[in-house]
């Protein structure tokens, strides 16, 4: 069977350089895994990882013209991406008897919303001085 890229197979690794590993691969092919396709963390040592002989499950990466062969110890051993599912979209009640209560504009809950920010703000640059040591004034520098 032909190698193709993106699959998954065993090799055994037949030799440790400082920047990978060489592995022999079924039907008498060779291929390298670069020292960044080793492990999902930073490895510095391969010999730290690998050793001779070893059998190990390599993602073929890619084949160049002159049949090089590109290998990833990481990606064949990843699991599948994570799957993001959404939540359903909240349901809002726009006529709610609350709102309609309420029958305040959107001009005045958005001033009401720009007070209560402004008021928040004071405070929390106030509370930063007085942590800083900052009085509301600035001594004039001695030299």
């Amino acid at each position: 069977m032909p190698l193709e890229v993106g699959q998954i197979i065993e090799g055994k690794v037949t030799g440790i350089t400082a920047f990978g590993a060489f592995i022999q691969l079924p039907e008498g092919k060779t291929g390298l895994v670069h020292i960044s396709e080793v492990a999902q963390e930073y490895v510095k040592d391969i010999s730290s990882h690998l050793k001779e002989n070893q059998l190990v499950k390599v993602k073929v990466l890619t084949i160049d013209q002159n049949g090089k062969v590109s290998l990833s110890i990481k990606k064949a051993c990843d699991q599948k991406p994570p799957v993001f599912v959404s939540k359903a979209p909240m349901e809002v009640e726009w006529n709610s008897s609350k709102n309609s209560a309420d029958n305040v504009s959107f001009e005045d809950r958005l001033a009401k919303f720009m007070k209560d920010s402004d008021e928040k703000l004071h405070d929390l640059k106030k509370s930063m001085d007085s942590k800083r040591g900052n009085s509301g004034y600035r001594k004039s520098a001695q030299y």
